[in-house]
């Protein structure tokens, strides 16, 4: 078992972030423990998004600068590159403008000016052994503890309603300046604009510092890798995911279904098939991606083998391509085709006031309910009223003779 301290870990094993996961499955801190942490590129994106986002708070609250100052520190980080590729783009800007909105719509709320901690390193670890993390942003005003996070990820909506993470940072907020403020109430909020998703959450102190109390003997059992594997959503991004056996051993025991007798499975059947199922195609696609990587590393992995997929066509300089056609002959208007940005691209061009007072409030945006589909009972989403099918579902039957 490791013994290394959190001053020589730049993450704690009790990550805040993990959380969601060492909280349900005490054992899996260890074993990522000995897996390594691989970086894609969309971390790395996210990463410099907090960079920039750091800076315009810093700019803005903590440290003044000029224009020069602030210009040549946001040059620096727009050279960033992740595998020789530039990581930088210009929705960055406006993506960390809607952070830096939030913020100062708090910081403005107050008659006199709030604390404000930017970036600052966090000790939960009276709740979870050797536990620390980084805040984004904490603002202390009044009686209230506020914890600003801020997500550039585009893949998954996180609310911060009950969040662990959130709670863990928290914890670590309250014990560092409890004996300077008056805390009585925490608000926990996460700015995700990508997906145009802010999700707030309040609480007292009170049930803070007890949901702490509660979590202590878990997080012992975690640090300690001890407790059984439990398989559920907060597999997602565990680094064992592909090839831990509590989940072969979760999706193979849909084998045991074929021992059904009665020729058509009932709605409890069906339910409880769904349940265990639904997690099993990414898992697939998860453990396809292991194995690939082994192979590619030189790795036999018995019946599979690496090869290349369908290759495609691209231009060698597709200037001087165009260039070639027209000279010979070829009308340029060819060559383009011109159609109009949908509503997710527009809004990705304009400023969020823009399409707010262009499209939205003048009505030429309007919101189209999606398809009916099915969800776990966990989705926050409000369940729809009894329907009849065949209003919804006239694209699915059968065609009739006329």
């Amino acid at each position: 078992m490791s013994t290394v301290g959190h001053e020589e870990r730049s993450h704690a094993l009790l990550s805040a972030s993990s959380s969601h996961r060492w909280l349900h499955c005490t054992p899996s801190a260890r074993v990522e423990e000995t897996l390594p942490d691989t970086t894609s590129r969309s971390a790395v994106e996210g990463t410099l998004a907090h960079e920039i986002g750091e800076l315009k708070l810093r700019k803005y609250f903590i440290e003044p600068m000029g224009p020069r100052s602030f210009n040549s520190r946001l040059k620096k980080l727009k050279e960033k590159k992740f595998n020789g590729e530039l990581l930088y783009e210009d929705e960055m800007l406006r993506h960390t403008d809607t952070y830096l909105e939030y913020v100062q719509g708090i910081v403005h709320g107050f008659s006199s000016p709030p604390y404000i901690a930017i970036e600052k390193r966090i000790n939960y670890s009276m709740y979870a052994p050797e536990g620390f993390g980084t805040g984004d942003c904490i603002i202390i005003g009044g009686n209230t503890l506020y914890i600003v996070d801020f997500k550039y990820g585009k893949g998954v909506e996180v609310s911060a309603v009950d969040n662990p993470q959130m709670k863990l940072y928290a914890l670590g907020a309250f014990i560092e300046y409890s004996f300077l403020y008056p805390i009585e109430n925490v608000h926990l909020a996460i700015v995700q604009p990508r997906l145009s998703n802010i999700s707030e959450y309040q609480m007292s102190i009170t049930d803070l510092l007890a949901w702490g109390e509660s979590i202590k003997s878990v997080a012992q059992m975690a640090f300690n890798g001890e407790g059984s594997f439990v398989t559920g959503d907060h597999c997602k991004f565990c680094r064992a995911k592909a090839v831990c056996r509590a989940r072969v051993d979760e999706h193979m025991a849909l084998e045991e279904f074929k021992m059904m007798k009665p020729p058509l499975i009932s709605i409890e059947e069906v339910g409880l098939i769904l349940e265990r199922a639904r997690n099993l195609a990414s898992w697939v696609k998860q453990l396809s991606d292991y194995a690939l990587a082994e192979c590619l590393k030189g790795n036999d992995v018995p019946g599979w083998k690496a090869v290349n997929g369908r290759g495609g066509r691209e231009y060698t300089d597709i200037d001087a391509a165009f260039a070639h056609l027209e000279a010979s002959g070829i009308d340029g208007a060819m060559l383009f085709e011109r159609k109009p940005l949908t509503v997710a691209q527009l809004e990705k061009v304009l400023k969020p006031k823009q399409y707010k007072e262009l499209l939205l409030e003048s009505g030429h945006v309007k919101t189209i309910p999606g398809k009916p589909t099915l969800a776990p009972l966990s989705d926050n989403r409000e369940a729809i009223k009894r329907i009849s099918a065949s209003d919804d579902f006239k694209s699915e039957e059968e065609p009739k003779n006329e």
